[in-house]
């Protein structure tokens, strides 16, 4: 069973993250801050530019990171990076995982998640310092995805960012390669929903990978460069565990990051994504399908999907580019 389990919770090592290993220079200070979500206590990094002036504001920033990842990877890199062009950045761990509350623990549910992002934005909005009408989201990975399902309804953000965006619950239906059928998936939701009963008859939760730990030639590129980068000193960190319950399954996969976007998206959309990444059609499926006047796909040469995460000079283009368009639609 456990290989079985493996094998079809594999999808989702493509949305993992890494860490951001740089250390921090003298243009940003970060502050470890809490804030509610709904009862559930969250954790957070919040990144402040060193040049902020007493009653002055400044716009500010929610980074959403990929599934199963934690604030001191790749969405921190990303917070910090804009923290020193002038940004407040705020990276925080998903509720139910790492250093925020929420039980059970090691759930990957994206109504979850997307209520995260919406929570981080209520705090943003109690601090002085950060003007409301300026508040942004970004995402990578499926923290794109989570990020444009937010935004749909919470109108506070008034911008978006994808980067190296993916759907989750698309990935885990569909694989990351696609193929699935119609009677793998039934058979995939069948064990989910036995899993359930076992248990609430008191077994214990089983649990799945979100990387694989040991990478096949048969692996997509994607995933042999997220087992490279998360499960080694590259990019592990304590409380990013590689461990996501079976039981969340059944709420992923229901999920449409991208449902009502036609209608509802109307803010300014940037998606960046690898110009080798084997995810760009969904940055292309979501910048053609938003309702947003404002809407940008913007390619990093060369890059894969992972590349995207940490790796030089990419993500100090990405930053670049999202600085300009930030600068140019935030008014």
């Amino acid at each position: 069973m456990k290989l079985r389990i493996k094998s079809l919770i594999m999808a989702l090592c493509s949305l993992i993250t890494f860490q951001a290993t740089e250390a921090q220079n003298n243009s940003v200070t970060m502050e470890k801050v809490k804030f509610n979500n709904r009862g559930i206590e969250m954790a957070g990094n919040l990144f402040l530019p060193e040049t902020m002036e007493t009653g002055k504001t400044y716009p500010a920033i929610v980074c959403a990171s990929p599934a199963g990842a934690v604030k001191e990877q790749s969405s921190g890199l990303y917070a910090k990076k804009l923290a020193e062009q002038g940004f407040v950045a705020l990276a925080f761990d998903p509720s139910h995982q790492a250093e925020s509350g929420g039980y059970p623990r090691y759930e990957e549910n994206p109504y979850d998640r997307v209520e995260d992002i919406r929570a981080a934005v209520d705090y943003l909005t109690t601090l002085k310092f950060v003007d409301r009408d300026r508040i942004v989201a970004i995402g990578l990975c499926a923290g794109a995805g989570y990020a444009i399902n937010a935004a749909l309804t919470d109108r506070r953000i008034k911008v978006l960012v994808g980067v190296s965006g993916t759907d989750a619950g698309a990935v885990i239906r569909d694989g990351w390669t696609g193929g699935v059928s119609t009677e793998e998936k039934i058979k995939f939701l069948e064990m989910v929903s036995e899993e359930r009963t076992a248990i609430a008859n008191g077994a214990e939760p089983v649990y799945g990978n979100y990387v694989p730990e040991n990478v096949t030639d048969d692996l997509p590129v994607t995933m042999k460069e997220a087992h490279e980068y998360y499960r080694t000193p590259r990019a592990q960190y304590p409380t990013s565990e590689n461990k996501v319950r079976l039981a969340s399954m059944s709420n992923i996969y229901t999920f449409e990051a991208f449902h009502l976007i036609d209608e509802l998206l109307t803010q300014p959309l940037l998606m960046i994504a690898g110009s080798k990444s084997d995810a760009l059609y969904v940055s292309e499926r979501a910048v053609n399908r938003a309702a947003s006047k404002v809407k940008e796909l913007y390619l990093i040469k060369g890059a894969t999907h992972i590349d995207m995460y940490d790796r030089q000079p990419y993500v100090d283009e990405a930053i670049g580019k999202m600085t300009s368009f930030l600068k140019e639609n935030l008014r």
